[in-house]
């Protein structure tokens, strides 16, 4: 969101060198993660109704209908989908938001919360950080009072919270951690909540700082920098997606060993959600073929086993992408396993 296709070129090709030689050469080419792949899901590792998926801009830029709206209820209905992440921004590079850019945003929310009940409805906001031209720097506090202005605002539409998408956010990001206690202070007045999608949990001690000096930025979070950004939100979604992994097998162990590590590190106060890859771009930072709702979901199972967490969920990402057969996979994967 907010980003070039030259940078998200760039990225994928260097974070899948940066996978490649870092992760999967010392586990002797995936063995390690194909063995994170075994093993027989436990009967209880199912929804627990705390779920999500990630909403397009068309729902609040007048492009979605009654009929849409519909639709989608019916995709939701029997499912334990529980929040709705609805694209409002993007961010401008300052912090604002243009609200020409969501002129249908109250309409979505009421026919949304209508036609399904019981779900929460928040405005996903983000942009590309950094210090370009048109980035958003984090570490300029009058860009953050900005940013909590363009929340206080999407709330003022009657959203029952704000999802804040902020990439890339290097390790330890002081600006951050700041945003979201200003953020959180304005929303939780006002009885709403915050959330957040997550940069992946770093796999292997080290790694965080390896892909960053290579890189020039991090890929991964310290699972010490993620109990820092989860303590400041409502709710966190891992995005465990966009690993330039080649096969099912190493991208499900993955998916297994980043919930296992965001179960041990996210505070148990804080909703906890693991993103599902319902689209199928072809690149260097995603194979389609590997990276399937359906291997995300037997990772996600497979870490879980019996424990008694709750406020559990998976997410996917994003509904304008999602097939019949990713929304099948989810629902007899993880609704009805």
């Amino acid at each position: 969101m907010g980003k070039s296709p030259l940078w998200r070129r760039r990225r994928v090709r260097i974070t899948a060198v940066v996978i490649a030689l870092v992760l999967l050469a010392p586990v002797a080419a995936g063995t390690a993660l194909r063995l994170e792949d075994t093993g027989t899901p436990d009967a209880r590792a199912r929804t627990r109704g705390h779920d999500a998926v990630w909403l397009g801009h068309a729902w609040v830029d007048g492009r979605r209908t009654d009929a849409d709206v519909a639709a989608l209820a019916g995709r939701i209905r029997g499912t334990g989908i529980r929040d709705l992440y609805v694209h409002a921004g993007p961010l401008d590079g300052d912090g604002s938001l243009d609200p020409a850019k969501s002129p249908q945003a109250a309409w979505a929310v009421r026919a949304l919360r209508t036609a399904i009940p019981g779900v929460r409805v928040q405005a996903w906001l983000g942009q590309q950080v950094g210090r370009a031209k048109g980035d958003l720097d984090l570490d300029d506090a009058s860009t953050r009072t900005r940013v909590v202005t363009s929340a206080r605002q999407v709330l003022d539409k009657g959203f029952d919270g704000v999802h804040f998408d902020f990439e890339p956010v290097p390790d330890g990001d002081r600006g951050l951690l700041a945003l979201l206690d200003a953020t959180a202070a304005m929303a939780h007045r006002r009885a709403r909540v915050v959330s957040i999608a997550s940069h992946h949990v770093e796999p292997v001690a080290g790694l965080t700082s390896a892909g960053n000096a290579i890189v020039g930025h991090n890929k991964w979070w310290t699972p010490g920098y993620l109990r820092q950004v989860a303590r400041r939100v409502d709710q966190i979604a891992i995005m465990s997606y966009d690993t330039a992994l080649p096969l099912r097998s190493l991208y499900g162990g993955y998916v297994r060993r980043q919930t296992d590590l965001a179960l041990r590190n996210v505070p148990s106060a804080t909703g906890l959600l693991m993103g599902l890859p319902a689209y199928h771009t072809d690149d260097w930072g995603h194979h389609a073929s590997a990276e399937t709702v359906g291997a995300a979901v037997r990772g996600v199972r497979l870490a879980l086993g019996g424990n008694p967490r709750q406020d559990f969920g998976v997410a996917l990402y994003v509904d304008f992408a999602a097939t019949d057969a990713d929304w099948s996979a989810y629902r007899r994967d993880w609704v009805t396993p």
